[in-house]
């Protein structure tokens, strides 16, 4: 059996493993020149299941409207006349109530600690390094944001995961390199998280599977899905067709528009995120834990000899163009924590766009066309999920049960148009 993936993506990548693992022929499609050059390129590479959750969540809609007027911001919201974009806000804010929050949230953890238990199958079987770390510190700079901290510590420990709270002192006796100009009230670590290089990671499960027989084809533009009679019969790209027995949209924030001709209608909205990298000087100053700071919202992620600060949430912007205020806003968070660390004159900056939904977890199995999967929808977090999603596709797709409840994780979820759907092709 022939599996077409669209994406090349850390999304798409796993998934053409997963899918190579189970015996299919498979091949992958993506308009770049090479895998994880987009999304997947320069994130923070947090990998920290027990943070994973929705951006709705009580609060957020205040806090949004607050940064409206600071300088430096974690979330931007430039609104636009785009019945899309407000369509997105109007489900995103019935989603930012408690029930729907608590919801929301299990059902992404659920998927991301399932997905590190893949993520480390996956690195044991094939020896990859990946410029892994352990251990994860969120640093509250008042004593306010460590106070607000109290319910998400208490779903932490109704679950069982290992974690700390830290006075300033404990703080910076964990992680030396914390300068102290920086106010810090406190911090909460979380030894058993993670981070890895994405990129790296998605380039280095590529070559495993160009050796075990997948082919990629870069620089191919998928353009739309061509159905009849029910089902994909093939992918047009701009420079030839695509035939397969099933086909996965993994494209990210592209996948939309793939999927809106085929009358799946998601509110997908790419939301654009930025970091920066600069090469280590001082490692004596450099950090050893990754960091979020909580109250900008940016992650410091050291990898070998890099360091790499990533964050900002940017709704209703129109192109992948770098936006001056966000760098600051990264450098400035950088500067605070590791001044010494490196030369942050010379960073080398990243925007990318991540494939977001309204109520946070992604999309993963079928549609109404039997032969037509998806994986899409990861938002902030495809890499705390990727692996995981990419074993429930490949085991969906094979016929085998997931090892995981897909409650709230489906297609289905978004409701009677695409059930109805369904019906129709079903009956034809």
């Amino acid at each position: 059996m022939h599996v077409a993936v669209v994406g090349a993506g850390i999304i798409g990548v796993t998934t053409a493993h997963a899918l190579r693992q189970q015996g299919f022929e498979v091949t992958v499609i993506d308009r770049r020149g090479g895998v994880a050059q987009e999304g997947s390129f320069a994130n923070a590479g947090v990998l920290a299941p027990a943070y994973v959750g929705p951006w709705a969540q009580p609060g957020m809609p205040s806090k949004v409207l607050a940064y409206l007027f600071k300088r430096e911001a974690p979330v931007v919201f430039r609104p636009r006349l785009d019945p899309a974009l407000w369509r997105w806000l109007r489900r995103w804010l019935g989603e930012c109530a408690v029930e729907r929050f608590r919801v929301n949230r299990e059902r992404m953890q659920r998927l991301a600690y399932y997905s590190r238990r893949c993520l480390h199958e996956v690195r044991e079987r094939h020896g990859i390094d990946y410029e892994q770390g352990q251990g994860y510190l969120q640093l509250f700079r008042s004593a306010h944001e460590l106070e607000r901290t109290a319910p998400a510590r208490d779903m932490l420990r109704e679950a069982g995961v290992p974690h700390q709270l830290l006075d300033a002192a404990a703080c910076r006796a964990l992680e030396p390199a914390l300068a102290g100009q920086a106010p810090l009230a406190g911090g909460l670590h979380l030894p058993e998280d993670e981070t890895g290089n994405c990129a790296v990671f998605a380039r280095r499960l590529k070559d495993i599977c160009e050796a075990d027989g997948v082919r990629f084809r870069f620089g191919a533009e998928a353009l739309r899905f061509e159905a009849a009679a029910g089902r994909i019969e093939s992918l047009q790209l701009a420079d030839g067709r695509v035939r397969a027995d099933a086909y996965v949209v993994a494209a990210g924030a592209d996948s939309g528009r793939l999927l809106a001709p085929l009358a799946i209608d998601l509110p997908l909205l790419p939301v654009k995120g930025y970091s920066a990298t600069v090469t280590i000087t001082r490692h004596e100053h450099a950090p050893q834990l990754a960091v979020m700071d909580e109250t900008y919202k940016v992650a410091i992620t050291r990898f070998g000899q890099r360091l790499r600060a990533a964050g900002t949430a940017e709704v209703g912007s129109r192109g992948m163009k770098l936006r001056e205020a966000a760098l600051r806003t990264l450098l400035k968070v950088a500067r605070d924590w590791f001044p010494a660390a490196a030369s942050y004159a010379q960073a080398r900056f990243w925007v990318g766009a991540r494939p977001m939904l309204p109520d946070g977890p992604p999309i993963l199995g079928g549609t109404a066309y039997p032969n037509l999967f998806l994986n899409l929808g990861h938002g902030s977090t495809g890499w705390a999920m990727a692996c995981g999603s990419a074993r429930i596709v490949a085991d969906l797709i094979g016929g085998r049960a997931p090892e995981i409840d897909l409650d709230g994780l489906t297609l289905d979820r978004y409701g009677p148009p695409h059930a109805a759907l369904r019906q129709a092709q079903d009956e034809a």
